[in-house]
């Protein structure tokens, strides 16, 4: 059978590190026969060389090149390349990993499309990955009609024929944005790019050890020659103008301007940052005209204004007044509606801790002059930014926390301009409903929610939440389909997070009243403070001091309250005792849990009470004091003798 992906992994020095990377290649849902695994050893001197050849022996999939140090990543893929017998090839760095179902994914997504390139959706650990590119699906995408330009790392597929049709490879040699080059010139003379946004195909890892080679310290000269090298493929392939402008945008963008920015400048040694900003003004001045910086956001502007007059000490003064400003996000009303969770926020900018103030009657002015100090700097980008205040946004997003993956959630939400004081300044508050699907969220886990506030200058993003205590609204758990679902604020901080899967007393049963809870004949009845859609099996178990009793049961929405119904039949053989009760929502599932109930049912002379679950019993309680008094004396004991008895 045809080999359909050949996965490329340069490889150097990776240690332990690489071990996700070949789970999750050896995890795909591919068909074994249809996709190969290139590791290219670019000279390890770790215990790599000799993990890899074992791992080809034990698994037909995988394949092992030696070769000697090349110092970068391009020569090993391009060995790669040409060692491939995919009808694709994907690029995978030796730290980072994979969906399990990215490679049949991307392949179908690419095929069915007729893409030359395939970008499927990224998740950053501990780093940034493109998050606007991500929203939806874009099966035909351009440099034009999506922002394809964001995401310039190798981390692709493309297909075969294509790279050879036009002779395209990695630069070779110890270098930078070898990726930017290659990424760029195949977005551009590619036939197709289809970009897949519903699944989590890549995983974008930072080393514990901070030892990733992006993450190094450069060299900016070296830096920005090579990054002039992506500038010329971009004015080989495209004519001069508003596309060009905007490709270049990117470059200044993220590359120069977002250096010179706030804390990420200011966290710089002295004697490196003037060294960074004199690269950059060079490259400024030589290659960008006056479209360029003209596409930016107001705060982007100053900056790139500021670097190309060579204002170093403003660029810094003005990093250090941008360093206060941050988003915050105040939760709202959190309901449930029609099996979704509807939740409310508001959103603005902050500077020095408090509401950033804007003026009243702020006009659109473009930046045509240098501004003459960062007084002026500042007080363009205010009354920019409520200008365009028309513009602003604000997303809600969860992430998950073990993978980072992240999904944007549909948001209705308004712009208000809130006067202050006598009137002549404004704050810039948006107000948003987010919906949330618990159903449409791929895995079970912590889900936190982020706010994403777009105004101005800054895209930037800050937990929902904190509320005062007394603030919080209080959401109730849901059971949607057979997945329980619990939002619940975080400790300390109290934000908002969503457990999908809630297990045990996470479910958020606690709040349960006596009386919601009857027994008539043989039938057990409680109302729970819980959301569902409709009827759900559940399971039931009640636990006595000598045997656990299970039986079937039902939770239904209620008809005269918010909340459910959970009704069952009590088991025949209830013998006289005191029973605590638990429920499983999720009875059928590999993570199913118990939840226990704030109650207990006491049996005996022919009738069943309600009572609170009963405490501890005198001997158990004795029997933990003496286990934390014990405790405490073999720790005397062993200090003493760590220390010679003194």
């Amino acid at each position: 059978m045809p080999v359909k992906v050949s996965v490329i992994v340069p490889v150097y020095n990776p240690g332990i590190y690489i071990e996700d990377c070949i789970s999750s290649l050896q995890r795909q849902s591919l068909p074994p026969e249809e996709f190969e695994v290139i590791f290219v050893d670019d000279g390890s001197t770790d215990e790599t060389p000799a993990r890899l050849d074992a791992l080809a022996a034990e698994d037909p999939r995988m394949k092992v090149i030696h070769q000697e140090n090349s110092g970068w990543s391009g020569k090993p893929r391009n060995v790669g390349i040409e060692a491939s017998r995919g009808e694709f090839v994907m690029f995978v760095d030796n730290d980072d990993y994979l969906g399990d179902e990215a490679l049949e994914r991307m392949y179908d997504y690419g095929t069915a499309n007729g893409a030359d390139v395939v970008v499927g959706k990224m998740a950053g650990k501990n780093r940034g990955v493109p998050v606007e590119l991500f929203r939806r699906n874009h099966p035909r995408a351009t440099v034009e009609n999506a922002p394809l330009i964001d995401s310039l790392t190798p981390h692709k597929m493309v297909r075969r024929a294509f790279l050879d049709r036009i002779g395209l490879r990695f630069p070779e040699g110890r270098r930078r944005l070898e990726d930017h080059v290659f990424i760029a010139e195949a977005y551009l003379r590619a036939d197709n790019v289809s970009v897949l946004s519903d699944y989590v195909c890549y995983y974008h890892i930072r080393r514990d050890d901070g030892s990733n080679a992006g993450f190094e310290r450069f060299d900016p000269v070296g830096y920005f020659k090579n990054l002039r090298e992506a500038l010329d493929v971009v004015e080989q392939y495209t004519e001069p103008g508003p596309v060009r402008d905007r490709l270049f945008r990117r470059w200044l963008r993220v590359e120069m301007v977002e250096r010179l920015r706030a804390r990420r400048l200011l966290n710089l040694p002295d004697d490196y940052r003037r060294e960074l900003f004199g690269e950059i003004h060079e490259v400024v001045v030589e290659r960008f005209g006056p479209g360029v910086a003209a596409g930016l956001q107001p705060t982007q502007q100053v900056i790139a204004a500021l670097t190309a007059a060579d204002r170093y000490d403003d660029v810094v003064a003005f990093a250090e007044w941008e360093a206060g400003v941050a988003p915050t996000a105040a939760p709202g009303d959190i309901e449930w509606h029609d099996g979704s969770l509807r939740i409310g926020f508001t959103a603005e900018y902050l500077s020095g801790g408090e509401p950033m103030l804007f003026p009243a009657d702020a006009e659109a002015t473009p930046l045509t002059d240098v501004p003459k100090d960062v007084t002026e700097a500042v007080r363009w980008v205010a009354s920019e930014t409520a200008a365009r205040f028309g513009q602003a946004t604000a997303d809600l997003l969860l992430r998950e926390r073990t993978s980072a993956a992240q999904y944007f959630q549909p948001v209705e939400f308004t712009r208000e301009t809130v006067p202050v004081g006598d009137g002549e300044e404004v704050r810039l508050v948006l107000r948003g409903t987010a919906t949330v699907d618990p159903g449409v969220l791929p895995r079970d886990g912590a889900w936190d929610a982020l706010v994403r506030v777009k105004s101005g200058g800054w895209t930037k993003e800050c937990r929902l939440g904190p509320a005062p205590r007394e603030d919080r609204p209080t959401p109730r758990a849901g059971v949607v389909g057979d997945r329980p679902v619990l939002p619940y604020w975080t400790t300390p901080h109290g934000n908002l997070s969503l457990e999908l899967g809630a297990r045990g007393k996470r479910l958020g049963l606690g709040r349960v009243e006596l009386g919601d809870v009857t027994v008539s004949d043989d039938r057990f009845r409680v109302l729970l403070p819980v959301h569902v859609t409709g009827d759900s099996q559940v399971r039931l178990r009640f636990v006595s001091s000598r045997r656990i009793l299970e039986t079937p049961g039902t939770l239904s929405p209620g008809a005269d309250r918010p909340g459910s119904v959970l009704e069952a039949v009590l088991p025949e053989d209830l013998s006289d005792d005191v029973w605590r009760v638990a429920v499983c929502p999720n009875p059928g599932s590999d993570q199913a849990r118990f939840a226990g109930l704030p109650f207990a049912l006491r049996v005996g002379g022919g009738s069943v009470l309600v009572t609170p679950v009963p405490g501890p019993g005198v001997a158990l309680r004795l029997a933990r004091r003496a286990r934390r008094v014990l405790g405490t004396a073999r720790r005397k004991v062993n200090s003493r003798i760590r220390t010679g008895g003194r």
